[in-house]
């Protein structure tokens, strides 16, 4: 293991996706522009393993650092890393990928060159590791923002109905706007740790000195602007709604299922503002309230399948705000692991509405029924992911869910109790929905003559499956990997 940590691993993993957007970009033939997509993604999710077995679990800090000079005129450097916060996110995303690749293996070409959905797909995936990996704040920025132009595309050239490009470009605005305050907040960091000195923009050196109390209020509430557009916080949700039903589903699922927001609040706001991050832990308790009862509802009242597992996201990423107002390490174990449960469940449930879409024409509600009679493997397999978004005993949602109330009902009892309410509407949400479509009469007859999935669709959903139930039965491992980063976390805002 030691010799593996002297690589560059890091680096290597953001590498792989690009050099198989390069070899994808050219290629006019379908077929191999789709082996050498899921190659890429196969060498990506090899490589983040490896970086899993080499990761020390018992030091709290940032390893297998990669160092570069890159702009050395205002002290931007090319600076990655891993700690324990951000380690799991990395197979995390290169397994969600990968499914996509497959969910998107019979796509209809939209342009001359088919290559170019997956270039776009696998320089998606070189940014959003790009996220977890960057201990340079400007890096961190960089990668951030070319999320956006991928997912352009991709929504604009691929996406479903007349609405898709104004979906896209909804989507683009309101994100490239969210960046704003974003910047803002990293510049101030930055000339308020100056000092006089050099900028500073490197995470480790940030963390080690504390911000001036004046400017931490500032700091963290332009943070909290720029991470809650793409949490999204309500009411910085509005993309989310068209995007869900003009997005490819498969698209949808990275977005849905990689809470980049989420994370970056957790990464950058709250633990260099720390001061301010505790004296507005009632805003954090608000919005994470706010969420999760409008998500609740607004899935319990959507005629589409897409729809209702968009809204039912945004009401669990409640949760995960009101485990961070809670400031516990249980707590934040908890929103951690539901967060991880977002990117194998939520979006697995996503690949399979692709699926559905792709023999039926729809995922609306009221053109489908009956469909577990056709398709019982997509329904059980549909059925499986939605359970786990809404935390059943048994699989990885109930776990993340758990110590998230437990905490909340300690420190914001009032929020806990909403919560709770806002959960069983959430499963309402879902399982009224799932009657609806996939039980009872058969009435159209696109579902009637629909086959199940396929051996290679199968394969791609057995994984997230798998592992649903794996850490639902004993999240033991996980959580323990979890627990020094997330005491090391909690020590550094209870030492203030």
């Amino acid at each position: 293991m030691g010799e593996l940590a002297s690589y560059p691993l890091l680096t290597i993993l953001l590498s792989l996706p690009v050099l198989g957007a390069v070899l994808t970009a050219g290629l006019r033939r379908a077929p191999a522009a789709r082996w050498v997509a899921l190659g890429s993604t196969g060498l990506t999710l090899f490589c983040a393993l490896l970086i899993v077995v080499t990761f020390d679990r018992a030091e709290a800090g940032f390893q297998l650092l990669d160092s570069a000079r890159w702009i050395p005129g205002v002290n931007v450097r090319y600076l990655v890393g891993v700690d324990g916060l951000s380690l799991l996110f990395l197979p995390a995303t290169a397994l969600l990928f990968g499914g996509v690749v497959v969910a998107s293996w019979r796509l209809s070409p939209a342009v001359a060159t088919p290559g170019i959905y997956f270039a776009l797909l696998l320089l998606l995936e070189a940014a959003t590791l790009g996220v977890f990996c960057a201990l340079d704040t400007i890096l961190f920025f960089c990668f951030w923002e070319f999320t956006l132009l991928p997912v352009y595309f991709l929504v604009s050239l691929w996406g479903v109905g007349a609405g898709r490009q104004a979906a896209a470009v909804r989507y683009f605005l309101v994100m490239l706007a969210g960046g704003v305050p974003l910047l803002f907040g990293l510049l101030t960091l930055a000339f308020a740790q100056a000092g006089g000195g050099a900028l500073v923009f490197d995470l480790p050196t940030l963390l080690a000195r504390p911000l001036p109390e004046r400017s931490q209020y500032l700091v963290f509430l332009l943070l909290l602007a720029g991470f809650g557009v793409k949490v999204p916080l309500v009411p910085l949700h509005t993309w989310l709604p068209s995007l869900a039903m003009g997005a490819p589903a498969a698209i949808t699922a990275l977005l849905v299922g990689l809470k980049l927001g989420a994370y970056g609040l957790i990464r950058f706001a709250i633990p260099l503002a720390p001061l301010a991050a505790r004296d507005l832990h009632w805003l954090l308790a608000g919005f994470g309230t706010a969420a999760i009862l409008y998500g609740g509802v607004a899935a319990l009242a959507h005629s589409n399948l897409r729809g209702v597992l968009a809204y039912s996201s945004l009401a669990h990423v409640g949760l995960v705000l009101l485990g961070l107002a809670s400031f516990s390490v249980s707590a934040l174990q908890g929103a951690l692991l539901l967060l991880l449960n977002f990117s194998v469940a939520a979006s697995s449930g996503f690949l399979v509405l692709s699926f559905l879409q792709r023999r039926t024409a729809s995922t609306d509600i009221t053109r489908l029924g009956g469909a577990m009679q056709s398709m019982p493997v997509l329904s059980g397999f549909f059925l499986l992911f939605g359970l786990a978004g809404i935390g059943l005993p048994g699989t990885s949602g109930f776990p993340a869910e758990l110590l998230i109330i437990v905490a909340t009902l300690h420190s914001h009892t009032g929020a806990g109790l909403a919560a709770l309410f806002g959960m069983v509407l959430a499963a309402a949400g879902f399982l009224a929905p799932f009657r609806q479509a996939f039980l009872g009469p058969l009435r159209n007859p696109d579902v009637a003559t629909a086959a199940d999935l396929l051996p290679r669709e199968r394969a791609c959903l057995l994984l997230p499956a798998l592992l649903i139930l794996a850490v639902g039965v004993y999240p033991l491992p996980v959580l323990e990997l979890l627990r020094p980063t997330a005491e090391a976390w909690v020590a550094a805002l209870a030492g203030l």
